[in-house]
C-alpha cells in the first residue's frame, strides 16, 4: 500500500527532551508515533472500512508464490471438456 508522510510541529526544546529520554529507554520516536497513529486508525475508522481497505490492498499486491504455484498446477491439469489448456499447447 502506498505510504504518505505526516508532518507535525512541536516546540524544539520539548522535542529534544522527548528524544533524549526516549533514547535512554531505547525507544524510537518514529516507531512510537507510528504505533500511536495505528491505534488512532483502529479507534476511529470503522471495522468494515478497515476490512475493505485491507482487501483492496491485497488485491493490488502481487500474488504470493504459493498462489502462483496453485494457478500453475490448475493450468497444467487437463480441462474437463478435453480441450487443451494454454499450458498444454
Amino acid at each position: 500500500m502506498k505510504k504518505e508522510t505526516v508532518t507535525i510541529q512541536m516546540e524544539a526544546e520539548k522535542l529534544r527532551a522527548v528524544k533524549r529520554y526516549m533514547e535512554k529507554k531505547d525507544a524510537n520516536l518514529e516507531k512510537e508515533l507510528g504505533d500511536s497513529l495505528q491505534k488512532l486508525y483502529e479507534k476511529y475508522v470503522p471495522a468494515t472500512v478497515r476490512e475493505y481497505i485491507d482487501e483492496s490492498a491485497n488485491e493490488k499486491s502481487p500474488a504470493s508464490p504459493s498462489l502462483k504455484k496453485q494457478k500453475e498446477k490448475m493450468g497444467a491439469a487437463p480441462s474437463s471438456n478435453g480441450a487443451q489448456t494454454p499450458a498444454e499447447r
